[in-house]
């Protein structure tokens, strides 16, 4: 194999891999009111369906940043590929809601491996001067997947069943392990002698899970119920427990000593507001469509589909641009697309809402992501040494994935706060529930705080994008 050529071969197959897992995202987003009405779930079970991949995928992605940095990067993203399509053969045959959920969180695993993986091989593997376009075809290549994704998972629900949603994985995973096996190197882990910070990690999970616990809680049972109560006493103290862990672990699962730098720091503090905002815009207008205006979920998938289409776009137009302009200027001319989308979607939401307004503040959006995300990665994959470029990676998904779970979680607690007991289950049920105009003028109020919220939150990302530097040459210097 010619060396000139090995980067796009490896390309060819991570991008499998982020194929494989943002599909996964995508075509459940628009599938979730047919998994629930099936099973007859709960709210708080419906949440779970999303937020227990979510969860488990967000935590360990750190641990296997480590992993991967002691023992190579090959091994486990193969490993996450197989585990994943294994998995996902599973998940269409679960019994119960429940079995479901515990299977979507083995499953998280698999994406867990393949997430912290993919960056750090195709930064090893690209020159520097080429690296901005490898990273954005393997963003490119997750708008594809985000693109179809709901328009297959409603195509697929609609003719074929839920079960098929799961089962579409399975192929794709197929390929893109035999071509694994035989296309990427071996190479060896560049951190040996370090050990995985257990304690860390449990700390973190735990305190993670008790917020998520507590806001998809509160939607139904309010502020001062005590299981509400219990998820966020967790959460405050095991994220203080996981700090003084951190501080005096030897191998620590958070390197604090990055974040000395500016630049990165700032550029990991975007992404997690950046994902906090937009990451569950594609689920909610979903959902929206299918219930407000009663569309199947093939339409409602359609629906969807500007916000794929801006990511594209975004990503093919700053490919060639990483090497004229600064990270700084990029990132944040993104993020301020993405703030003008927020803003119409909350001015234009409503019954019988407009398509095309609401199509072109999707579009904005997926626009900005697409603009902000090349460029903010690669300032913080070159930020770093080449040793800690696993663990600098699995932070920034971390962050990413952090930024995600809470932002669905909050979206659909934010969406059913404001209705009345008998009107929460209808957020997830779609379609299948009969709503009279005062029941969709209270639904479409909850929609509108939740984009004015994202609204704000985008400007705090705006601001952390801008406060960092525009040295694109800064490199940390980290004793081993």
């Amino acid at each position: 194999m010619k060396e000139k050529y090995y980067p796009w071969l490896l390309l060819s197959v991570t991008s499998l891999g982020v194929l494989l897992a943002t599909l996964n995202l995508s075509t459940l987003n628009v599938a979730l009111p047919e998994v629930v009405t099936h099973f007859h779930s709960s709210e708080v079970a419906s949440n779970w369906i999303l937020l227990s991949y979510m969860l488990v995928n967000t935590i360990f992605i750190l641990v296997f940043g480590k992993i991967a940095d002691i023992f190579g990067r090959r091994g486990m993203y193969l490993v996450g590929l197989t585990e994943f399509t294994i998995v996902s053969f599973l998940c269409g045959f679960a019994p119960n809601v429940w079995v479901l959920i515990i299977l979507r969180a083995l499953q998280a695993l698999g994406g867990a491996l393949i997430i912290t993986n993919t960056t750090p091989l195709i930064t090893d593997a690209f020159p520097a001067k080429k690296l901005g376009t490898g990273l954005s075809i393997n963003i490119l290549v997750a708008s594809i997947a985000q693109l179809i994704g709901p328009v297959v998972g409603g195509f697929l629900v609609y003719h074929f069943g839920w079960r098929w949603v799961f089962w579409f994985n399975v192929p794709v995973g197929i390929i893109g392990v035999f071509w694994g096996i035989f296309t990427l190197r071996t190479v060896p882990g560049q951190a040996k002698g370090e050990k995985v910070d257990w304690k860390g990690n449990i700390t973190a999970f735990i305190g993670l899970s008790g917020l998520i616990f507590a806001l998809s809680e509160v939607g139904v049972i309010g502020w001062s119920s005590l299981p509400v109560l219990v998820g966020l006493i967790l959460f405050v103290i095991f994220t203080i427990f996981f700090f003084w862990v951190e501080w005096h672990a030897k191998f620590p699962l958070i390197d604090f000593s990055l974040f000395h730098d500016r630049p990165y720091a700032m550029a990991n503090l975007a992404t997690f507001l950046n994902s906090l905002a937009r990451s569950s815009v594609v689920l909610l207008i979903a959902l929206f469509y299918q219930v407000v205006d009663l569309e199947n979920p093939f339409t409602a998938g359609l629906k969807v589909v500007p916000i794929t289409i801006g990511v594209m776009i975004g990503s093919l137009i700053v490919g060639t641009l990483t090497t004229k302009y600064s990270a700084r200027l990029l990132s944040t001319l993104g993020l301020f697309g993405t703030c003008i989308g927020m803003l119409l979607l909350t001015w234009k939401i409503g019954i019988h809402a407009s398509l095309l307004w609401i199509g072109i503040g999707q579009l904005l959006i997926g626009i900005g992501t697409g603009v902000f995300q090349t460029p903010n990665t690669q300032s913080i994959m070159l930020t770093v040494p080449h040793e800690r470029r696993g663990i600098a990676n699995g932070i920034r998904s971390m962050l990413q994935n952090m930024g995600a779970v809470i932002s669905t979680a909050l979206s659909l607690m934010i969406v059913t706060s404001v209705l009345p007991m008998h009107l929460k289950k209808a957020i997830y049920t779609g379609a299948g529930t009969h709503l009279v105009s005062e029941d969709t003028n209270l639904i479409v109020n909850g929609y509108r705080v939740v984009f004015l919220v994202m609204f704000f939150l985008t400007l705090f990302a705006i601001a952390a994008s801008y406060l960092r530097n525009s040295n694109k040459k800064s490199v940390i210097k980290h004793p081993i």
